[in-house]
């Protein structure tokens, strides 16, 4: 067996000890990894991946996309609002919706080739100057508009915690910020606190170098 795939079932056993009441669905984030050593958790089945460059992602999985209708990709990094084009085109979900201006461009897009893809609203949960995001005291009405003025699908919020080992407290906060708007799925979890994400009602969780190693 694939080391790959040796991780990916530790993962997916450890969130089955959890007894967790809701699905968790494990984004792959095979950034910067080639196909080459992505392609053991591929032929593995496994449908729901993550990138972080529209053009990374455009050149590593067009072509597999095609031939896969099953596959899943998610964008997981910082989406720059004049590559909303490409990205509509390639992406299934959009976990970084981080400002109105991207939220129009993405609803034009999906208009011109009528495809509706799923968004997280990325919330900057500890107000951090570097980190994009929703802050909390405009996410209500940041919400309603993309729902009910440009009909985005919102699945959810997504959050990336300050780095301060203090992820439960914000994961807590996200989930509650997710059901005062009756949303159903939370983005929020990675390679080094994932248990606790999902303790918190995570959906989503964004899983990369547990998987598939340190990236060089």
């Amino acid at each position: 067996m694939s080391i790959l795939i040796e991780r990916f079932n530790k993962i997916k056993s450890n969130i089955e000890l959890a007894n967790s009441p809701q699905k968790v669905n494990i984004i792959a984030v095979s950034k910067t990894f080639t196909l080459e050593h992505i392609s053991p958790l591929l032929e593995h089945g496994h449908q729901h991946f993550g990138e972080n460059k529209v053009q990374e992602a455009v050149s590593k999985w067009t072509k597999i996309k095609e031939e896969n209708k099953n596959l899943k990709l998610h964008m997981v990094g910082k989406l720059q609002s004049n590559k909303a084009k490409d990205a509509i085109k390639l992406f299934d979900f959009i976990h970084s919706l981080d400002s109105q201006k991207l939220a129009d461009n993405l609803a034009k897009y999906e208009r011109a080739i009528n495809k509706n893809l799923s968004y997280f609203i990325q919330v900057n949960i500890g107000n951090e100057i570097q980190k994009s995001g929703i802050s909390v005291g405009e996410l209500d009405p940041f919400y309603n508009y993309c729902k009910n003025e440009i009909n985005l699908n919102i699945l959810g919020l997504m959050v990336i915690p300050p780095n301060d080992n203090k992820s439960e407290k914000y994961f807590k906060s996200l989930n509650e910020l997710n059901k005062s708007l009756a949303l159903q799925d939370l983005s929020m979890g990675m390679s080094a606190d994932y248990m606790e994400a999902v303790k918190h009602g995570a959906t989503y969780i964004r899983v990369g170098s547990s998987i598939f190693g340190e990236r060089s």
